[in-house]
């Protein structure tokens, strides 16, 4: 027994030094513009004197890599990422046992990326991938101490209206993504809340693959936020202050306009931490002109009510974040982050009405009556979200991930109609109180599998979202009104979906030739259930999604790409609740329990030129809607609109999209973009219950420009512009809308403290800038309003880092909540 013990002993002991004799070679890949970490980078070990292939690994998402059991010998090492140079490390010798530690090794993008203006010399404002383009948000000054909306209007293919409506080429619906992970709520409200100083890039997607969620007819955002790029402390500190506009419109309250944001990250070996917190106060005060008139055919009146007054928002928000990152070693990383806010918004609409009718026949005038109707709107959202992510390396370099994302939102509010006589306004004629509540729960699994394949990556996954929402939605009147009539307005609603999804997509390279193709399922349920109706509303929907994209390198300085992607828009419970809110005097907003969603196909072909001291790319796409969900007017009363949720027959895009990132000098740096294009929408439209044609064609166009220049070491000044050309709805026109910006900058400590001048929205008393008109028309109706926004506002930014916050964290976005604010 104990000779065979001795024998175990040393079998044992001999292959532990045969083991402990094999050599390990680890390291890191990142990007060298801008420090960020590069997941999926393949990195291969070859043989010094056949340049035959012994091993090989992909990195994991901090960029790191491991390549172990390796016999002693002469190697070098090959490191590859689509869009970026090839880098190789030569003469490696190895001897038995030896662990070498390479470091970090950082890539050069390739001629691919549109990557040539370089304001401060470190990082690249703009990048050109297979599927996507990426730009720095730091470039764009006029954004500081503002949100992410203020980030997103400077891109070529953005516009903004002056409602803070967003569009990407013309479509309103996109997907937006905080670090990768979806968000299916309201835009505007998701991107309100993120700070701008805490965005490094962002990411426009316009041909999304099959592993992305299918949502948004304009493709998808993607906001990467900022964290540590060292091991140690680094932090990120910004405080704002404004004043009024220098214009007056004689509103009852100046606007406050004051906010500050901090962000710490702590990284040390395995632990990557990020806190950060935020308050905003930005008031927009405002003006508004209207004339609206209405014809009964049946009883021969005709009704006008021009209209005139104050609309201006009281608005705040605040939030707290926290992320975490633990690597346990090479194969396992955990990450978890939460996120903690509180919205609110208060809009005034203190309004004159002037209300004559005149007889159709005789045009004789019937009555004449002056009223003033006060309104006050607020809405409220506390936001409470989560999220934990997993992922694992197995041996033959394939990742496993799995993630979680939970989200529960309280929303309520109310709105107050209070009509009064003019000019005794202490006489009440009608008051109309709305209040409602309207809580969110939601959640969303994902599971996804990479794998080496030949010369490519095959991904394949599986994701679940569910959520419900249940309102309740109370009407009061005074004088009270009929039962049957107070019924309309109350009552509740709930809303239920349901998604599961599969998808798989092959990635790869071949010679100058970059490819991703996929394919994608999905299975959707929507369950719409009224408080009034026994009969539930339910939509099941079962759809393919395909998607391709090609990358082509024509030479060194000239690339081609290629897109194609099917999407949806899905409907939001906004639009699904048909009870009625009286949101103004003269407007009633009411969904549709029915309404289908959008489909669309998204194609596009474009080059990009890189040049010694700029580059340049230009775009041709074409969007293909079916079901387009439009908000059209119809007539209640002779003095109240329905403005309800439908869907057109079909709509069509067709454009161009062109971008210049130019340094003619060292002190000089011009980014401009633009985006023309053809809408046309067309067919039946179906206004509760009535049919009408509509068929409206228009070329729309959209420019945004920025321009830097250098005053020294430590001074700066840019200016930028943002243009939108008037465009066609399902039933009028929305005018053109102008919005000029300036700001100067100065910094100090060796570029950690900077101070920054903003002059927002520069109009100098010409009335031109921050206006626009919304038109509709119909057979028994014309409604025109004029938005007159503040103008000539001035700010003052303080921001100080203390080392340097670049890359992204892992911060959860919100999934369900806020589209319904």
């Amino acid at each position: 027994m104990n000779c065979r013990l001795l024998t175990l002993f040393i079998f044992l002991t001999v292959a532990q030094v045969a083991v402990a004799q094999k050599a390990v070679i680890s390291g890191t890949v990142n990007d060298e513009k801008g420090g960020h970490p590069l997941e999926y980078a393949s990195v291969a070990l070859f043989r010094q004197g056949d340049s035959s292939l012994v091993t090989g690994a992909l990195t994991n998402a901090q960029g790191g890599y491991v390549l172990e059991k390796l016999p002693p010998g002469n190697y070098y090492l090959r490191v590859l990422y689509m869009g970026y140079q090839t880098r190789y490390v030569g003469s490696i010798s190895l001897a038995a046992g030896t662990k070498l530690q390479l470091g970090n090794m950082a890539l050069r993008p390739g001629s691919a990326m549109l990557n040539a203006v370089n304001v401060t010399g470190t990082q690249a404002e703009v990048l050109n991938k297979i599927d996507r383009q990426s730009y720095r948000a730091g470039q764009f000054e006029s954004a500081r101490g503002g949100n992410a909306m203020d980030v997103l209007k400077n891109l070529p293919s953005v516009s903004m209206d002056g409602e803070g409506g967003i569009s990407v080429r013309g479509s309103s619906g996109f997907l937006v993504m905080i670090n990768g992970k979806p968000v299916i709520t309201d835009a505007r409200t998701v991107l309100s809340q993120l700070p701008a100083n805490a965005i490094e890039n962002i990411e426009m997607i316009t041909a999304p693959s099959a592993k992305y969620d299918p949502d948004g007819k304009g493709g998808i955002i993607n906001i990467i936020t900022k964290k540590g790029a060292a091991d140690g402390l680094t932090l990120s500190a910004n405080l704002m202050a404004g004043l009024p506009s220098t214009g007056d419109h004689g509103n009852k309250e100046k606007p406050k306009r004051f906010g500050g944001d901090l962000t710490v990250n702590w990284k040390k070996n395995k632990w990557d931490v990020s806190i950060g917190g935020n308050y905003t106060r930005n008031d927009n005060a405002g003006y508004r002109e209207g004339d609206v008139f209405t014809k009964n055919f049946s009883t021969k009146v005709q009704t006008f009510f021009p209209s005139h007054g104050e609309r201006s928002f009281d608005k705040y928000n605040y939030a707290s974040r926290a992320s975490a990152t633990f690597t346990a070693d090479s194969s396992n990383v955990f990450s978890a982050g939460v996120f903690i806010g509180k919205r609110f918004q208060a809009r005034t609409a203190d309004i004159l009405y002037e209300n004559a009718a005149i007889d159709l026949t005789t045009g004789g005038q019937i009555r004449h009556t002056t009223y003033y109707n006060e309104n006050l709107q607020t809405k409220q959202g506390n936001f409470y979200l989560g999220n934990l992510d997993y992922t694992h390396t197995f041996r033959n370099k394939s990742s496993l991930t799995a993630s979680a994302l939970w989200e529960s939102a309280r929303l309520y509010g109310n709105t107050r109609n209070r009509n009064l006589a003019w000019p005794n306004t202490a006489q009440v004629l009608q008051e109309v109180y709305n209040p409602y509540e309207n809580p969110i729960n939601g959640y969303r699994l994902r599971l996804d599998y990479a794998v080496p394949v030949g010369k490519g990556k095959l991904e394949s996954g599986y994701q679940f979202r569910h959520d419900t929402q249940d309102g309740r939605f109370d009407y009061f009147v005074t004088p009270e009104a009929s039962q049957a009539d107070a019924d309309r307005f109350r009552g509740a609603a709930s809303a239920r979906n349901q998604v599961h999804a599969v998808y798989s997509q092959y990635s790869g390279k071949y010679q100058k030739l970059e490819y991703v193709a996929g394919l994608r399922y999905e299975n959707a349920a929507r369950t719409v259930r009224l408080s009034y109706d026994p009969l539930p509303h339910k939509l099941n929907l079962s759809n393919l999604f395909p998607s391709a994209n090609l990358l082509y390198g024509i030479s060194q300085s000239w690339k081609a790409k290629a897109g194609y992607s099917k999407r949806i828009q899905r409907t939001n419970n906004y639009e699904l609740n048909p009870i009625p809110e009286r949101e103004h005097s003269e407007t009633l907003e009411q969904g549709d329990p029915d309404l289908l969603p959008s489909f669309i196909d998204l194609a596009e072909l474009g080059v990009v030129h890189t040049m010694k001291k700029g580059s340049v790319f230009a775009t041709v796409y074409y969007q293909y809607i079916k079901n387009p969900i439009q908000r059209v007017n119809s007539v209640y009363a002779d003095t109240i609109l329905n403005r309800v949720f439908t869907n057109a027959e079909a709509a069509s895009s067709m454009g161009l999209e062109a971008g210049a990132s130019l340094e003619p000098t060292k002190w000089w740096s011009l980014y401009a973009g633009g985006n023309i294009y053809k809408y046309n929408i067309k067919g039946d439209l179906s206004i509760l219950g009535e049919k009408t044609a509509v068929d409206n064609a228009r070329w729309v166009y959209s420019i945004n420009a920025n321009t830097n220049f250098k005053l020294g070491a430590n001074w700066s000044i840019q200016g930028n512009v943002s243009y939108l050309s008037a465009r066609p709805t399902a039933q009028g026109e929305d005018s053109r809308f102008l919005v000029p910006n300036a700001s100067l900058k100065k910094t100090f400590l060796d570029g950690r403290l900077s101070a920054l001048l903003q002059w927002q929205n520069i109009d100098l008393g010409m009335r031109q800038a921050q206006r626009q008109r919304i038109t509709t028309s119909g057979r028994d109706f014309f409604t025109t309003t004029n938005y007159i926004y503040e103008t000539d506002v001035f700010l003052i930014s303080l921001g100080y880092n203390l080392n340097r916050l670049t890359g992204k964290s892992k911060l959860p976005g919100s999934e369900f909540g806020d589209k319904e604010f």
